[in-house]
């Protein structure tokens, strides 16, 4: 892995305990996990527990949302969830968040587990490293601006709404469905 030099924060509060370093991997390089149906992690691939800085033991049986960048729109992850516990597959760009409070950018293709019965049992993701222009063009401002919207709201759930409303409204004025966003990128 290497540090990079991209600032996706700015200035702000959080730097307290942010180091502000982005963290990169190879690009033939695959983060897996796998987790059960509230979220708790029950597999990862040697390139998860390393980019995420945590030991296997530290993170097995712990949230996914452990890893969750503090930056990272509530509203993207109200998505990823509501789709995949519909059943559905999703891509995703996501940033998130090592121990040592560096950052890293993935491209997220997520899809829940069956058993033989056709029941979701757990979720599968697989990430890779995403293309830098989309992330630095498009990505970054719409997550910054969609965090700007939550952040207006006191109320996280009210603010979680309210950037569901603006991100849903971006799309609609696409014509477009999250997904074909995505794959647009």
């Amino acid at each position: 892995m290497v540090l990079g030099s991209n600032h996706f924060l700015g200035e702000s509060a959080l730097e307290d305990f942010l180091t502000g370093n982005e963290l990169t991997f190879p690009e033939d390089g695959i983060i897996v996990s796998k987790t059960d149906l509230k979220g708790h992690i029950t597999y990862g691939n040697e390139t998860f527990f390393e980019i995420a800085g945590y030991s296997e033991h530290e993170l097995l049986g712990q949230p996914h949302n452990s890893i969750r960048h503090p930056e990272m729109p509530r509203c993207v992850f109200k998505l990823l969830w509501d789709t995949i516990q519909g059943g559905n597959e999703i891509f995703a760009y996501v940033v998130n968040q090592a121990k040592n409070g560096d950052y890293y950018w993935v491209n997220a293709h997520v899809t829940p587990s069956f058993d033989s019965n056709g029941a979701v049992i757990g979720y599968h993701s697989n990430r890779r490293v995403p293309n830098r222009q989309v992330i630095t063009d498009v990505i970054a401002p719409l997550y910054q601006a969609l965090r700007a919207e939550e952040r207006k709201n006191g109320d996280k759930k009210e603010g979680t709404a309210a950037s569901t409303r603006m991100l849903t409204g971006i799309l609609e004025e696409k014509g477009i469905d999250y997904e074909r966003f995505v794959h647009s990128l």
